[in-house]
């Protein structure tokens, strides 16, 4: 099919491989005289085709960085980074732009609007959402006057979320086909477990008030992912705010405090219709549907069962889930977490962190029910040779792993959030999980910084190698070391957008 640049498109692309080839269509190349935009029943999910032009190559990469629970008392910024391989300013931090505020804990971002209202040419991409995990501040960032340059738009205070949602804590922002944006929550003010979701208004960003029916909030809340064809929400659960916000007590989870069940919504009655409780599933954190908006089916990787499950629709319409990856234990003074996952836009491969063993994993999905690990690499973690943890028994290594060095720099912590190029060619990974986590596993991470590294791909047969001459070193900033987390695109990315 012949493709043309859409000149009256919304932000983003039409569909997920379209994304992944960088171009625009005026309709479904899955169903040919579709208007773009417009949901369709379920259908089988298209294939990309072996061959294809790569996607546009990203230039820039905004990461927030924290200084809580560090030696360094300013405010958290977000961080603009060059990836340009062309530029002068190669691996280096363009902008810096600081919060007006102490101790926000910024964490996830997401966008004003994104690919769920390509087929609204009235939208565009210009905002970058913060929602803070501990002061439940929302700031929202100007990326589009001066995408090097981003300034700060509004402040959106807590005691307007607290009053019009009864809610904090916030993580996962996610734009919707409305034009609206929503936040999942952690908490209540209190810091007492309540998995709901604040709604903003996405022009103005007034808050408009939660997004379920009032009183069917969750028990716990973290991540969530929408997919409208099959009319379904699934949120997932860490802890209450009271229980994570200051370390990690083993002795939380043999009290029953940390998640252990997904949730699902009814998306157009927004009301919470059925629980899974997962086995083996301690603390699901981030939740992906497969990118092609027709398919019922996803993964969730779960932090302290070192697993990842695949959630489905079933025959009788309602929502099942099974364990289909599971990270062999090691017999060590120490734990194992799941702490990132991602699915390239082809639903080809999935990709994890263990931030704590300290290995990026990548899985063939293309059976969905039987992942086949393709790539493996250990960038750092508590494991290595010399580090915090001894391991007494290990089913996959015959020694534990050297100290990863990028550039003479020693790498602190383990490989945490991750994000991949639209070509699916480039993984750009961080280091830093949660400035009290990071604290109390890592304090080498809190003296040394944050870096970020990029892990070439092999989108053919599988397989991850470290890019030697790509670092990103958040020790040497100006007011001292300091941990960068998520990273997001201008144009948006595999965690950011959702397709109808």
């Amino acid at each position: 099919m012949a493709t043309t640049k859409c000149g009256k498109c919304g932000p983003g692309y039409p569909t997920p491989l379209e994304a992944m080839k960088g171009k625009f269509e005026k309709t479904d190349p899955a169903s040919p005289g579709r208007e773009v935009g417009k949901p369709l029943l379920a259908r089988p999910a298209p294939r990309l085709p072996a061959l294809y032009p790569p996607g546009p190559r990203e230039e820039i990469v905004y990461l927030p960085c924290i200084y809580r629970n560090t030696s360094t008392e300013a405010p958290d910024y977000l961080a603009t980074v060059d990836v340009d391989p062309k530029s002068p300013q190669y691996c280096q931090v363009i902008h810096r732009l600081p919060m007006p505020n102490m101790k926000d804990e910024l964490h996830h971002s997401g966008w004003n609007t994104c690919s769920s209202c390509f087929g609204d040419s009235t939208k565009s991409r210009t905002k970058l959402m913060l929602p803070c995990l501990i002061s439940s501040r929302i700031y929202v960032v100007d990326v589009g006057t001066e995408p090097r340059a981003p300034k700060l738009h509004k402040v959106i205070e807590p005691q307007d979320i607290h009053a019009k949602c009864d809610l904090g804590y916030l993580h996962t922002s996610h734009c919707l086909a409305s034009g609206e944006v929503m936040i999942s929550a952690l908490g209540d003010p209190k810091g007492n477990g309540k998995g709901g979701f604040v709604l903003l208004d996405g022009e103005t960003f007034e808050v408009k008030g939660t997004w379920e029916r009032p009183g069917g909030a969750a028990p716990l809340g973290y991540d969530f992912w929408y997919q409208p064809r099959h009319n379904v929400m699934i949120s997932t659960e860490w802890a209450a705010p009271n229980v994570l916000r200051d370390g990690f007590n083993p002795a939380d989870v043999q009290a029953g405090l940390y998640g252990s069940c997904l949730h699902v919504w009814d998306w157009q009655r927004h009301e919470m219709v059925q629980t899974l409780h997962l086995q083996d599933g301690l603390i699901p954190l981030e939740i992906r549907f497969l990118h092609n908006p027709a398919a019922s089916q996803g993964f969730v990787g779960c932090a302290l069962g070192s697993n990842i499950q695949r959630f489905y629709k079933n025959e009788g319409g309602t929502w099942s889930v099974e364990k289909v990856i599971q990270v062999p234990p090691k017999k060590v003074k120490g734990q194992c977490l799941i702490t990132d996952i991602l699915l390239s836009l082809d639903d080809r491969f999935l990709y994890f962190s263990n931030w704590l063993h300290g290995d990026l994993r990548q899985y063939d999905i293309s059976d969905p029910k039987r992942p086949r690990l393709t790539g493996q690499l250990f960038l750092g973690g508590s494991i290595v040779k010399g580090g915090p943890v001894q391991v007494l028994e290990d089913q996959e290594l015959k020694s534990q792993p050297e100290p990863l060095v990028v550039k003479g720099k020693q790498v602190a912590g383990g490989p945490q959030m991750i994000q991949l190029s639209l070509d699916g060619k480039r993984l750009y990974v961080t280091t830093s999980l949660y400035s009290a986590w990071d604290k109390q596993f890592y304090p080498d991470l809190i003296r040394e910084g944050s870096v970020m590294l990029q892990i070439d791909v092999d989108t053919e047969k599988g397989g991850l190698k470290l890019n030697p001459n790509f670092l990103v070193d958040f020790g040497k900033e100006p007011l001292g070391p300091a941990l960068a987390h998520e990273l997001r695109y201008p144009g948006g990315d595999c965690s950011s957008d959702i397709w109808l």
